[in-house]
């Protein structure tokens, strides 16, 4: 009986101590990233931005946070990471990484963007990616150099353990610094998850 009662107990009090934390987290606006991961540049708050060109909150998210990076630009070095959760999210990750190779993911990426959310265009195979990207002014053959390469290979197996690392399990979501974690769920909205944001860049941007 007495063996019971404590096992008991111990239930309750973890459960009890999960949902302080998560109070705790959705009052703040953020999670903390366990273990803290490095980042790439020192001297400015690195700001990882989660995404999937597929996913319509990240769609709505974009000219905002793009706003919010503008402003932010003499503190941060902002990084996109495309998250890679299924084969899908692979393979409008691996045309990011092309576009990056090539140097035209700047010019690309709204653009990518519309062609998923807005014309439906599936954008999965090589194919059909050559397509949009040859549209865009890119060379065939430069594509397929650049989409078969060892470069965005690379860059593909970094994405697929990214997610896991940061802890990320939904997208958008933005790490500040290799500490912190938000998206809307946590900060209550994405406008809020822009002043939480705001209030982490200018914490970690303290001497």
């Amino acid at each position: 009986m007495v063996k019971l009662f404590r096992a008991v107990l111990w239930l309750v009090l973890g459960l009890s101590a999960q949902l302080l934390w998560a109070e705790s987290a959705v009052e703040k606006g953020y999670e903390n990233v366990a273990p803290v991961q490095p980042v790439e540049l020192a001297g400015k708050v690195e700001v990882l931005e989660f995404f999937w060109y597929g996913c319509p909150h990240c769609f709505s998210f974009e000219p905002v946070l793009n706003e919010w990076v503008k402003k932010q630009s003499d503190k941060i070095n902002f990084v996109r990471v495309p998250a890679v959760f299924s084969k899908r999210w692979g393979r409008h990750a691996k045309a990011y990484f092309t576009a990056q190779a090539l140097g035209v993911s700047e010019q690309l990426h709204a653009d990518f963007f519309n062609a998923i959310q807005i014309k439906k265009q599936r954008l999965e195979t090589e194919d059909q990616l050559v397509e949009f990207f040859v549209a865009h002014g890119v060379n065939e053959q430069d594509f397929r150099n650049a989409y078969q390469s060892f470069l965005v290979d690379a860059k593909m197996r970094q994405a697929k353990s990214m997610g896991p690392r940061y802890g990320v399990t939904s997208v958008p979501t933005i790490i500040i610094n290799g500490k912190y974690r938000s998206n809307a769920s946590i900060a209550g909205g994405q406008a809020k998850m822009l002043g939480v944001m705001d209030q982490l860049v200018a914490a970690e941007s303290k001497p």
